[in-house]
């Protein structure tokens, strides 16, 4: 009987480690090669120790011992990524972007947790995903070529250079992202000002969404206000670039509503537009389900096709 095995060096929890391990090696099993995982402690420094067990030839052994190794290191990819990734974005976060206070470093950090677990299912993101798991097995294979033993502070300290620029690209996009959010409140606080210091104009506007884009503004009695809201921004809109939605949004802060409903709501392309009508008139947007007003707009648009 002759063995071959494997040494992983871990400061946390072993069992969490052999979890790992454990379910990895299942598929060892299967193939009928046996295996034992233990813990053991040399001089106070805690080891699992898997020892693969097989009679045979040297070739076959030699075989099944590269299968422990390509087991193991899948293993130890996912326990680092668990265990360890969260403490390398912090420690790059207070590295590189020392400059932020506690709390924007915290927001920063969880806009990086929510890229890399892809909440938004962008398919780029879970190729980039894939790629960072690559680069762990495949520099936990290469270590594994000259050694038995590993340490897994040591490795993930001093040996996944390439997984560390991975997480710095990750920050840098996750404080771009926090820095345009940060804008786009102080934009929000500076609107909502704005309408504060306001006199109501109009108890309820309607803002009517047509299918090309333009929209047209009704007061409570249902009279269309389009042009007249609009006169003052004449001149400007000469002069400069002025989109629609930038002159629906100063035309609804020069009103000041107390209420505004929305109508055909999911005919905005721009959803930043709605959300930042919804942000600057916080509790008084309506979007409305269908009504009279809804109706005769499709209708109007319909004929015009």
């Amino acid at each position: 009987m002759q063995y071959q095995y494997l040494s992983i060096g871990v400061n946390d929890s072993a069992d969490n480690v052999i979890q790992h391990i454990d379910k990895e090696l299942q598929q060892l099993k299967e193939k009928r090669i046996n295996y034992s995982i233990k813990v053991v402690d040399i001089e106070g420094e805690t080891s699992v120790l898997c020892n693969l067990e097989e009679e045979g030839l040297f070739s076959k052994k030699t075989s099944q011992y590269e299968l422990l190794k390509y087991h193991i290191s899948n293993a130890l990819a996912d326990y680092i990524i668990q265990q360890y990734e969260e403490r390398l974005l912090i420690r790059i976060i207070n590295s590189n972007y020392g400059y932020f206070n506690s709390v924007d470093k915290r927001e920063i950090l969880e806009i990086c947790k929510k890229i890399i677990r892809n909440d938004d299912k962008v398919f780029f993101n879970t190729l980039f995903q894939i790629r960072r798991r690559n680069l762990i097995v495949k520099k936990l294979l290469e270590y594994f070529e000259g050694s038995n033993s590993i340490i897994l502070d040591g490795f993930v300290n001093f040996r996944l250079k390439d997984y560390n620029k991975e997480l710095e690209e990750i920050i840098d996009n996750a404080v771009d992202d926090f820095l345009i959010e940060r804008e786009y409140k102080e934009f929000i606080r500076l609107l909502k000002y704005f309408v504060e210091i306001q006199d109501s104009k109009f108890n309820v506007v309607h803002v009517v969404m047509e299918y090309d884009d333009n929209y047209m503004l009704l007061d409570e009695k249902k009279h269309e206000i389009t042009n007249e809201c609009i006169q003052e921004f004449v001149t400007e809109l000469s002069e400069a670039d002025i989109s629609h939605d930038d002159l629906l949004v100063s035309s609804l802060i020069t009103l000041a509503p107390k209420n505004i409903i929305v109508h055909n709501w999911e005919r905005f392309k721009n959803k930043k537009l709605l959300d930042t009508i919804k942000n600057v008139f916080s509790g008084k947007v309506v979007l409305c389900d269908g009504c009279d007003i809804c109706s005769i707009v499709m209708v109007k648009t319909d004929s015009k096709e």
